[in-house]
């Protein structure tokens, strides 16, 4: 799966930009937006780090229960 679009919908759902995300969980901008663009591997702890900064377990429940990222992303859109 690809986390990019999920990544990004998570910050921008906070109405963050990826300096402040990046600072939160103590990342650069850019690796931010590597991530935010699938240039980059998002490991486990970092995508946990992200969930708990923007207040999303209901992601990580998703994740684990195998649901398909495009779900996930509209979640994430309409849950506010």
């Amino acid at each position: 799966m690809k986390f990019g679009v999920i990544i990004k919908a998570l910050r921008t759902r906070k109405g963050w930009s990826q300096e402040e995300l990046a600072d939160k969980v103590h990342m650069s901008r850019s690796a931010i937006s590597k991530l935010e663009n699938d240039q980059q591997t998002l490991d486990v702890p970092t995508l946990m780090r992200m969930i708990q900064a923007t207040n999303a377990p209901e992601v990580a429940v998703s994740i684990l229960y195998g649901m398909d990222g495009i779900t996930i992303l509209q979640n994430i859109m309409t849950a506010f």
